[in-house]
């Protein structure tokens, strides 16, 4: 009998060790496309922000921090 539970619990580790294996590989593979999605959107949102509102010899980042502190201002 002891070795049936010997037995079993081999089983139980190798199978959990595939599905922790299967885990790590999804949640890896979901930040990469998370990390992808979010790098592409920065960077229409700096084109965005470069094409329609700096000001002259303003950096995208000059512009978005103006245009974050005029939006904070506003609801005052």
């Amino acid at each position: 009998m002891s070795k049936l539970v010997e037995m079993n619990e081999k089983i139980a580790d190798a199978v959990v060790g595939g599905y922790k294996k299967i885990e790590k590989g999804v949640v890896d593979g979901y930040k990469k496309i998370e990390n992808g999605v979010v790098d592409g959107f920065e960077k229409v949102s700096d084109k965005f922000v470069e094409k329609l509102f700096t000001r002259e010899g303003e950096t995208v980042e000059e512009a978005k921090n103006r245009m974050a502190e005029n939006a904070k201002n506003a609801g005052k």
